[in-house]
């Protein structure tokens, strides 16, 4: 009785017989296995930048009154959050939380003197808004909003609709929005700085200023929301399921991910995208450890002849042959791995850029993401599905009668 290192070594051997064949099928199971990981980094790469940009430009956790997020307002801030500061106190209290900031959406009509434009407002805390905003809000000349009193009501505007006003640093213009008691109320503004957020249509929108500036312009304490940003992504889900228990009754609590619609629809695509192609992949790869496990059956008939007659029995050979696919299998797989990884770290630190998206200005780095349990995964199902192609081919030989495999020709 053979041991189960002995039944392994003889698989080897039996793989390097024929070792044309054997690489080329190990060839094949690497570039499929380096293909479908490469194909699955760029998506994960994809979602993880998606996520950030969304968590990021709504915060972890968005805060606000009961009926806000059904977007229907016969009055500005008739669905408001009142008395933000003590709210934002006691969610600064809890230990998950980083930052909680307040932001007050507004429209109206910003104005040069000469020509008027529609732009979607938002009153921010002037101190930590453009730092949670990162790489994902480009300035593009002058200086952000500093939130110092004394200097004047200063506006951020984007790049699109600074174009269209011909405006820049220290430019002056008028906003022009109705006030929470439904009169019509302007201020005039300084433009501090323009910056460009990567989609053309927000950019030619886009105006930011103070959050005191926006209040004073509409005539109340209110804010629209709280973004509460908290210390991991991971523990939204923890966090905003506390806050439903302890707030649920007089407060709207919805998570990065529920206002993430455009994450959402990418994800469904890219899944349905690369899943199609991981498939395509596999079967390639099945197909290639078949084609070369059924070439060395059918060539050693006679040899499983001949151990059947010397006391092996149908499942000694099948394991045999189950092992010898399990070796290819796992050492293509492990060999794609090793190039993808290679791959993955090339352009990691080659900067290629991929052309901006549609709907886009901006281009993005081609990064492709490394994930350990994406690896072992793709390693784990290449091995297993040659072991049970192999498995499945052996078995005829391996039950047909002994007469029969020593007079095979």
């Amino acid at each position: 009785m053979l041991t189960k290192f002995k039944w392994l070594s003889m698989a080897l051997k039996n793989a390097t017989r024929n070792r044309r064949r054997s690489l080329v099928t190990l060839a094949i199971a690497a570039t499929g296995t380096a293909a479908a990981l490469l194909g699955g980094g760029f998506a994960l790469y994809t979602y993880q930048s998606l996520a950030q940009a969304s968590a990021r430009d709504t915060g972890h956790l968005v805060v606000a009154a009961p009926r806000f997020f059904d977007g229907v307002e016969n009055m500005p801030l008739e669905h408001g959050l009142p008395e933000p500061e003590a709210l934002a106190r006691e969610l600064l209290a809890r230990a998950d939380v980083k930052r909680v900031l307040p932001r007050l959406q507004f429209s109206g009509l910003i104005s040069n003197g000469d020509k008027s434009e529609i732009f979607l407002g938002t009153g921010v805390d002037a101190t930590q808004e453009f730092v949670v905003k990162g790489p994902f809000m480009k300035r593009e000349a002058g200086e952000l909003l500093d939130g110092q009193p004394g200097k004047g009501p200063g506006v951020v505007i984007g790049k699109g609709l600074a174009k269209i006003l011909s405006a820049g640093p220290g430019s002056m213009l008028t906003l022009m929005t109705t006030t929470t008691n439904g009169s019509l109320n302007a201020l005039d503004v300084t433009v501090k700085g323009v910056v460009s957020t990567g989609i053309a249509d927000i950019d030619k929108r886009l105006a930011m200023v103070d959050l005191a500036t926006a209040q004073s312009l509409l005539l109340t304490t209110k804010v629209s929301s709280l973004s509460v940003y908290l210390r991991d992504i991971d523990s939204t889900d923890g966090a905003a399921a506390a806050l439903r228990v302890a707030h649920g009754d007089r407060l709207d609590i919805r998570t990065w991910l529920d206002q993430a619609v455009f994450y959402k629809s990418v994800k469904g695509l890219y899944d349905r995208i690369f899943g199609f192609l991981g498939v395509i992949v596999l079967v390639i790869v099945l197909f290639s450890v078949t084609n070369t496990l059924a070439m060395a059956v059918l060539e050693r008939t006679r040899e499983i002849g001949t151990l059947r007659a010397m006391g092996a029995t149908p499942g000694e050979v099948m394991r045999v042959f189950t092992l010898e696919g399990l070796a290819l299998g796992s050492g293509g797989a492990i060999a794609g791995m090793l190039l993808a990884g290679g791959v993955a770290l090339f352009l990691m630190v080659s900067g290629f850029q991929m052309p901006p998206p549609p709907g886009r200005t901006d281009g993005y780095p081609l990064v492709v993401a490394v994930s350990a349990p994406m690896y072992a995964g793709a390693v784990v199902v290449v091995a297993l599905l040659s072991g049970a192609a192999s498995w499945f081919i052996s078995r005829r030989a391996a039950h047909q009668s002994v007469v029969e495999a020593l007079g095979h020709v």
